[in-house]
């Protein structure tokens, strides 16, 4: 008889939910399990589970990574997670425990069914797209297939490959099913093979390992099995994986459909600030890439804000504002914020225009009306305000950095108009572990090194020793305008690509490109 009572205490009282966040990939979550996100009070989730899911979560939903990934050891233990989402369910919040793929399929979510059960907390289990089914498929291999395989089986890795022997029949599995897929297998992988060999698997069978399988990261790698450990450990590809080992691993040929990003698996460094990183790092997980954020630049406000004071207090004298960045725009609203000159800053009276989609988007995040944007540069904005004759005759105040580029400033005098400027916000350095960024560099850690500005290239070289320095010659370097490359030269560092405009898209296009090129060449 269904056990009714796990659902009715959805109400007023505490709830689990144990919701499988699927295999990466955002569209593949249920509706159910998003509906769950947006009403929950508490999310406690894997390591695994991507950003873009988590972004599925309401605004004020409190949300615990407890740091379960694979073979790597949890911040907390099972037994730690079980007594939280226990307490919380009894302190009256609505649960939901985010695990990777499907809960119930090595996700140890009977466990907490079971903790939940013994403490008479009531819950539901929501299933998951598990990456055992969805990573093969995204590669173009079916787990079954009439020609092939009229079985599969899923097994786990263990972390110990004693226990592993111990606990999976390998002999049996290889002699009687069609296709065996494996997860969290990839440290043990070489001992995992030699296991189905002497259990009786043919060493030419047709194999595969398929990492981050649905992002736009994905990579997948072939290989007979015999000598997939090897083609592995080449490609350096990493967990989490799935193992495809059966003759369907070669309708892949035929049957690929899904087409990674362009920088499927290439690790960046990512040096921009913290609040300039994140668009960035969206744009480099788009195309596939694995960004690492180590910030060389930080902003904060000027200690003396009297001309930004003055000027938003007189905003009636300027006909438009114009903002040359997003740092810009945030630090203005925030500064109009504090000093109760917003309302008069949004009214729509004043006209605003920017330089950039980027920062085109902060000045709609800040709830301003946006007049006008040119899409490239400087010179991009002032071409277009000449053709509307939007210059000439007109006021206009220019919020900037604090060592701002008065190229801006002076076209707009130069095409007839009139500029009054104001420092706003200065750079500063961030305390960066130099001996560890140096470490990694002289281990090949990263494929690209990007730099957006001449302030995050000077505080970059400055922690470089000779080693790390030379090691630079491993990595494609990357400025994003002219400006940044020159301050790297300057450095003494190579620039490989430089973006021709600031638009984040180009960057990370140039990067693959250049790439692609030297696969190319090589």
């Amino acid at each position: 008889m269904p056990r009714a009572s796990n659902t009715e205490g959805r109400g007023d009282g505490g709830f689990v939910s144990l919701v499988g966040a699927g295999p990466g990939d955002p569209g593949l979550v249920t509706v159910r399990a998003a509906q769950c996100l947006r009403e929950a009070d508490l999310v406690l989730c894997d390591e695994l589970v991507s950003s873009a899911v988590l972004a599925l979560v309401g605004r004020d939903t409190e949300v615990h990574n407890v740091g379960k990934r694979g073979h790597e050891e949890p911040v907390r233990s099972q037994e730690a997670i079980e007594e939280w989402i226990v307490d919380a369910a009894r302190s009256g919040q609505r649960v939901v425990r985010l695990k990777g793929g499907d809960p119930f399929v090595f996700g140890r979510g009977g466990e907490e069914a079971s903790a939940c059960a013994r403490a008479g907390i009531p819950f539901e289990v929501v299933p998951g797209v598990s990456s055992a089914l969805a990573a093969p498929a995204y590669a173009g291999i079916p787990v079954t297939d009439r020609r092939h395989a009229a079985s599969f089986a899923v097994v786990t890795g263990h972390k110990d490959p004693t226990e592993v022997s111990e606990a999976t029949r390998w002999a049996s599995l290889v002699q009687t099913v069609d296709t065996l897929v494996i997860l969290m297998g990839m440290r043990n992988l070489a001992d995992l093979v030699a296991r189905m060999i002497a259990g009786g698997a043919d060493p030419a069978t047709p194999a595969a390992a398929i990492s981050d399988g649905t992002l736009p990261s994905q990579r997948v790698v072939e290989a007979a099995l015999a000598d997939l450990p090897d083609a592995v450990r080449a490609a350096r590809l990493r967990a989490p994986a799935a193992v495809v080992v059966g003759h369907v691993v070669a309708l892949r040929e035929e049957l690929a459909w899904f087409e990674p990003g362009r920088l499927a698996g290439v690790r960046v460094l990512v040096t921009r600030a913290r609040e300039q990183g994140a668009e960035l790092e969206a744009d480099l997980r788009a195309a596939g890439a694995q960004p690492i954020s180590i910030p060389m630049v930080a902003f904060a406000p000027v200690l003396d804000q009297a001309a930004v004071d003055r000027g938003l207090a007189e905003l009636e004298r300027f006909d438009a504002v114009l903002f040359s960045s997003a740092n810009a725009v945030r630090f203005l609203a925030a500064r109009a914020r504090e000093t109760g000159t917003f309302k008069k800053l949004a009214d729509g009276r004043l006209e605003i225009g920017c330089m950039g989609v980027a920062t085109a988007d902060a000045v709609h995040r800040e709830g301003l009306r946006l007049h006008f944007v040119g899409r490239g540069g400087a010179r991009e904005l002032i071409a277009d305000l000449v053709t509307r004759d939007r210059i000439r005759g007109r006021r206009f105040f220019l919020p900037r950095s604090e060592i701002g580029l008065d190229e801006l400033e002076t076209q707009l005098v130069a095409a007839g108009g009139a500029v009054e400027t104001a420092p706003l916000y200065r750079n500063r350095r961030p305390e960066v572990d130099a001996e560890s960024l140096r470490e990694r560099l002289c281990a090949g850690d990263f494929d690209v090194l990007c730099f957006a500005s001449p302030s995050a290239a000077s505080h970059f070289a400055s922690l470089q020793d000779a080693a790390s320095k030379k090691a630079l010659t491993r990595s494609v370097v990357s400025a994003l305008g002219e400006t940044t490359a020159a301050a790297l030269r300057e450095e003494g560092i190579a620039v490989d690509v430089t973006a021709p405009r600031p638009v984040l898209g180009d960057w990370s296009e140039a990067i693959a490109d250049h790439l692609r090129d030297l696969r190319e060449r090589s």
